[in-house]
């Protein structure tokens, strides 16, 4: 029976969100008609996309793509002081309402939720070593609270899953992170979003491992490759996320060193059945947009092909 998984991928290869001089100039409408050509299904969402519901259906129909997901800047590891706990996830909830309206809107199953208090991945100027972390247990799980709140929300207004990303210089980075946070929410609640770029650069050297770790609570997946003596640079150097960017640590699969016949065959094996989303972060003057989204959906159809044959 063959794996039922779509290929996606995330306007970043043509234009960037975090450093708008890193195809600004290219419009909308390039990367869907490219995207489409190629072979993708479906597209997450960028600055560059219409903010409301109809007219994001309308546009992604114009080229016969899908809405795979989008990415929602959250704030609730941090509490103001005095704020209670209830208040800020209230605030969450309030503000998120035309984010969500317009993914349920486009038939999203799942949101990339990103959390940027405190981080420093928007920053070219700080180094990553001075990212944010929660300083006593009971933060964490008082923070894993707020996001099972939060979570619920989102599944029982939206029918939307809440798919946590782990991200360079946030709350979320390394792979002991991770489990701190799978270990603090409720699996029913919060999901995750499995990144192989980030897991490498936070600390897994085999992704792979990381993965099968927190299998079941896999939703959605980004799948970028990565330079690993860019990393090395990066980390000892002291550079910052976006620097890191800007001199490549990230690049799409097959042009680096991560094991996707791995990492997929560990998806399929489990089970899994969503998004396999191509992202990866880099200068399209560099390494131009259609070259490396085709290398990255050539990569990726091969080894969906070669695990339909071999099961």
């Amino acid at each position: 029976m063959n794996w039922n998984v779509r290929i996606g991928i995330n306007p970043i290869s043509w234009m960037n969100d975090d450093l708008p001089a890193l195809g600004g100039e290219t419009l909308l409408e390039t990367a869907l008609a490219e995207g489409k050509e190629i072979g993708y299904k479906g597209f997450e969402l960028g600055n560059k996309f219409p903010k409301d519901g109809p007219g994001l259906k309308a546009k992604l129909d114009e080229f016969g793509l899908a809405c795979v997901s989008g990415w929602y800047s959250g704030f609730l590891a941090e509490v103001a002081p005095g704020q209670s706990h209830a208040n800020a996830v209230a605030q969450e909830v309030q503000r998120c309402q035309a984010h969500m309206s317009k993914l349920q809107y486009n038939g999203a199953r799942v949101v990339v939720y990103g959390e940027c208090a405190g981080t420093i991945q928007g920053s070219i100027e700080t180094p990553l070593a001075k990212r944010p972390h929660f300083a006593t247990e009971a933060l964490w799980i008082a923070y894993g609270e707020r996001l099972n709140n939060f979570g619920a929300h989102l599944q029982s207004t939206y029918g939307i899953t809440l798919a946590y990303h782990h991200h360079m210089g946030a709350y979320v980075e390394s792979p002991a992170d991770i489990d701190h946070l799978m270990a603090v929410t409720d699996p029913k609640k919060v999901a995750l979003l499995f990144d192989t770029g980030h897991a490498y650069f936070g600390g897994a050297q085999d992704p792979v491992v990381m993965l099968k770790k927190h299998i079941h609570r896999v939703v959605h997946v980004h799948c970028k490759d990565v330079r690993p003596t860019v990393i090395a640079q990066a980390r000892n150097d002291g550079w910052s996320f976006l620097s890191g960017v800007i001199n490549g640590t990230f690049t799409v699969p097959g042009d680096g060193v991560i094991d996707f016949e791995s990492v997929l065959g560990t998806l399929k094996e489990a089970g899994y059945e969503g998004w396999l989303v191509v992202e990866a972060e880099q200068d399209p003057a560099v390494a131009p947009s259609y070259v490396y989204a085709k290398k990255g959906f050539d990569t990726l159809h091969a080894i969906v092909q070669s695990l339909n044959r071999s099961h």
